[in-house]
């Protein structure tokens, strides 16, 4: 019996560039694996494995339909990453209020 594929985290998942242009491709529509190999200068072993990494991360999903695996996006599990960034907003948010503060007082 096969071991159970493990969870990646999202985090890590999203952590190599590879596998944020495979999202970005994706999330223009589904592509069959040849199309998303021709994205990238490595090998399609090299592509297929930045893929199932997203697939274990629950990010994408593949369908085979005839010769071709199919794969596409499930943005979903990115709401973790979007809930953490929107804890560190407000720092960004004070920093860009404390500029526009100190370049009007300079202008005055």
């Amino acid at each position: 019996m096969a071991a159970p594929a493990e969870k990646h985290d999202v985090f890590k998942a999203i952590a190599d560039p590879t596998r944020r242009e495979v999202l970005r491709l994706l999330s223009e529509d589904e592509r069959p694996i040849s199309e998303i190999v021709n994205h990238f200068d490595m090998s399609r072993t090299a592509v297929t494995k930045h893929l199932q990494i997203l697939t274990e991360a629950e990010l994408i999903s593949g369908r085979k339909e005839g010769r071709e695996k199919i794969y596409q996006l499930h943005p979903e599990p990115l709401t973790e990453v979007k809930q953490w960034l929107a804890y560190y907003e407000k720092f960004w948010c004070n920093k860009l209020a404390m500029l526009k503060h100190y370049v009007e007082k300079d202008n005055s």
